[in-house]
């Protein structure tokens, strides 16, 4: 084969096209060309919006998981908040709940107080403000113990009284309290006064197990008195002051078969749920000398015999 006739051309493998700086240049000035056009005639406009909405369910379909677990995080995120917020409502609730009890109370003991002092300058004795501690062990009586006694000046015997009437009497007197038998005790008795007729009688303590009261005994059945009668005391014992409120009559019974009536009374007092009390002073320690008894106190002059009178 003549040597004329041979192709001396590379072969395809090694076949080189343009060169990489020519790419480079005319691929750099086509993205150029085609962001000025973009930027200036919006040319890229539909051929984003073909390519976004044929990739919406793609797109679509890989953010199910996503968002599945945001949504399940974002419910445990909530629950957990909700609880706490329910666990701290629940908290504010019982504090204003306690906050109002308390008002409740501090409202109801300043009623009593106010009342309390309204007594004391009806009275007009002199009175010692003690505060109720606690009830008396014993079963078979009803008594309080209060916190006041000899250190105080407390005397045995005084009269007790609350906002709303006489509430008893001191029976024992220690160095800081004093026991106090209330008027529905088996064992107190205490003159009284009927206000709207004006007779007097004697109330005794009757303590039941269906309502502690009182009565008044050996009352006749032809004794003007009914029910809702008011009952004060009387003063004639010299222990209670005159006019002080005990009870009201709640039950008149006349019986047949005897010549007394079966009265029953209900004390004006707070006998179950009393915290504040007035300490008067007896009765007694405040009445006025008699001039019988000034005359026998006064020393007598003696004229001895021989004796000079002074008087012209």
């Amino acid at each position: 084969m003549p040597l004329g006739t041979l192709d001396r051309t590379p072969p395809p493998f090694f076949k080189q096209g343009p060169s990489a700086l020519s790419k480079l240049v005319v691929f750099s000035a086509l993205a150029l060309f085609l962001m000025v056009a973009d930027l200036r005639f919006e040319v890229a406009r539909p051929v984003r919006a073909g390519i976004a909405t044929a990739l919406y369910p793609l797109q679509w379909l890989v953010m199910q998981p996503v968002q599945a677990m945001a949504g399940l995080g974002g419910y445990f995120t909530s629950l957990h908040s909700a609880q706490r917020s329910e666990g701290e409502a629940l908290k504010r609730l019982a504090t204003q709940a306690d906050r109002n009890l308390q008002l409740e109370q501090m409202a109801l003991e300043n009623r009593r107080l106010r009342a309390l002092l309204a007594m004391r300058e009806r009275t007009g004795s002199r009175a010692m403000g003690a505060q109720v501690l606690y009830d008396a062990a014993d079963p078979y009586s009803r008594k309080i113990v209060i916190d006041r006694g000899q250190t105080q000046g407390v005397q045995a015997g005084s009269p007790v009284i609350d906002e709303s009437g006489v509430l008893g009497q001191v029976i024992r007197v220690y160095p800081l309290v004093s026991e106090v038998s209330l008027l529905i005790d088996r064992d107190m008795a205490i003159p009284v006064l009927n206000v709207r007729t004006g007779v007097r009688s004697v109330a005794y303590g009757q303590p039941s197990t269906k309502g502690d009261g009182m009565e008044l005994r050996y009352t006749l059945a032809s004794a003007d008195i009914a029910e809702g009668d008011l009952l004060t005391t009387s003063g004639v014992d010299g222990v209670y002051p005159p006019g002080l409120p005990v009870a009201r009559v709640t039950l008149v019974a006349r019986q047949a078969e005897s010549s007394f009536s079966r009265i029953e009374a209900e004390p004006l007092a707070q006998v179950q749920g009393a915290l504040h009390v007035l300490v008067l002073e007896p009765a007694g320690a405040t009445l006025p000398t008699s001039p019988l008894t000034n005359a026998v106190r006064a020393p007598v002059a003696v004229e001895r015999p021989g004796a000079r009178s002074s008087a012209p």
